[in-house]
């Protein structure tokens, strides 16, 4: 399922504001977990699209393989999305539920 920036970020702030931590600094690394968010899905589909390696050609104008630098940067990214979560204190155990009660 996929989910929206709009979506993700409400659903961070829910968890902030549950937590009562719904305060600047903690916002701006829901804004930057969104960034990578963006860019992950981004990532994502130009693997599916290109794979993790396409055909490109040198200045000389030989054809070669090119690693696509999307297959390194993926989980790079996806690792620092989970340390903002880590640092911004959430995790699957301390889920708000609908009515903000954690």
């Amino acid at each position: 399922m996929a989910h929206s920036q709009k979506a993700i970020r409400e659903s961070l702030y829910a968890q902030l504001r549950a937590k009562g931590a719904d305060v600047a600094h903690f916002e701006a690394l829901v804004d930057d977990y969104v960034m990578y968010f963006s860019m992950v899905q981004k990532m994502k589909k130009d693997l599916r699209v290109r794979g993790t390696t396409y055909p490109a050609t040198s200045a000389a104008g030989k054809n070669y393989e090119k690693d696509n630098p999307n297959a390194k940067l993926l989980p790079q990214y996806t690792r620092s999305m989970l340390t903002i979560l880590k640092d911004l204190g959430l995790t699957t155990d301390k889920i708000a539920e609908e009515d903000g009660e954690l």
